[in-house]
Order: structure tokens, then sequence, then C-alpha cells
């Protein structure tokens, strides 16, 4: 088996369960411009592919007019960044794994389809003593996944070539980003979606809880 001297993870359905302060956050959002809130579990579908899509997707098809999805766009985002931490939690066994990847030497980084700014908020916020070698949201500078560019721009910054990196998450998005980039792919089974998408998306391998991640780890090769 091939070592693998880097991990790249998704942020939403991976390091932490967002979907309570995302959806409330979208919902308050719908109701302020006249149109209906969606159950939060709905929300599993709607989260992935950055807040744009998000409010996209949450308008009513008639009303998905650019001007509108700007106006809620801009909403979104304010009352997210005020918002984004009042329910959102990492998952059990993910500080513990962090710190035992850092143990032992490997370099860490964040990709989240996420803006920026708020990506940086949320896992500062939550994993202040894990060091964190790149952390990286949606930025006007590069596309968002699925698209690779992101995780090749980490893989160049850490020095780490992308066969040698394993990347986590938890969509058909991710997946799809770890293929494209030439990484392990990793599904998570904790997050928001399914095995069944995780598969037909490319898995190479599925995780059941963090921990399970050392296994990995521990068949390399010497």
């Amino acid at each position: 088996m091939m070592n693998y001297y880097g991990v790249i993870f998704d942020l939403d359905g991976t390091l932490a369960d967002t979907l309570a302060d995302i959806a409330h956050s979208m919902n308050r959002v719908l109701l302020e411009h006249g149109y209906p809130a969606h159950p939060i579990q709905d929300y599993r579908y709607l989260i992935g592919r950055g807040l744009e899509n998000l409010v996209t997707t949450s308008l009513p098809v008639q009303h998905r007019l650019p001007s509108i999805i700007a106006a809620c766009l801009d909403s979104l985002i304010e009352d997210y960044r005020d918002n984004c931490l009042v329910h959102t939690r990492l998952y059990p066994g993910i500080e513990p794994l962090l710190f035992r990847l850092q143990d032992m030497g490997l370099k860490l980084a964040v990709f989240s389809n996420k803006a920026d700014q708020l990506t940086q908020i949320i896992v500062q916020s939550l994993l202040p003593h894990i060091r964190f070698d790149r952390i990286v949201g949606a930025r006007p500078d590069y596309p968002k996944k699925p698209d690779p560019s992101g995780a090749w721009l980490i893989s160049d910054f850490l020095k780490i070539s992308p066969e040698h990196m394993m990347y986590l998450g938890d969509t058909d998005v991710d997946m799809l980003t770890a293929k494209g980039a030439g990484m392990l792919a990793v599904g998570v089974l904790w997050g928001f979606r399914t095995k069944v998408e995780l598969l037909l998306n490319g898995a190479d391998y599925l995780l059941t809880e963090p921990s399970d991640l050392m296994r990995l780890l521990e068949n390399q090769a010497p």
C-alpha cells in the first residue's frame, strides 16, 4: 500500500455537524424574503456545492432569478456569519483523530465549498489546538469542488504529490474532487449522505467512525 503524508478534510458533514445552523439560517432568509422554509433534514441534499448553490436550490423554481439569488445570498452570509456556531459541533472522535494524525507528523488541511471566511471562523473556533497546514474555503480565484484545482493548490502548498494524499468527505462532490485530483478518496459514513452515493462516485474506502482512518495508515508499507 502506498504511503500517505497528508490528509485533506471536508468541513460540513465530515469534521463537523453543521446541518442545523445552515438550515436555520437559510430558513430565516427564505421566510424574510417571503418564501417557504424547508425541513432541516432536506438540507442534507442541498448542502455541499457552496452557499450560492444552496440559495438557488432552496428557492422556489420560478423565483430563481439572479437578482433574487443575489439578495438572498447576501442575507444568508450575514445571518450565517452571526449564527454559524450555535448548534454546530465536531463529530465524536474527530478531535482525538486529528491529534493522533498531528502527532504522527502528517500534514493536515481543510477544503470546503463554504465561503473562505466562514470556513476559517468555524475551523479555528472548533479546533483551536490543531495545527492545520492549510484551511481553504470557497474563493473567487479558483472554482469550487468538484473541480480539483483547490485540492491541487493544497497539495502544492504542502509539497506532497496528490498520490500521497488522502481526501476525506461525505458527499459525491468530495469523492469526485478526490478522484479528479488523483488522491485517495475516503468516504465518511457519519455525514450527510449515503454509502451508495459515496461508492457510486468513486470512494476507495469508507469509514464508519473517525478512528477507522488509523487502520489505513497503520497498514501502510514500511
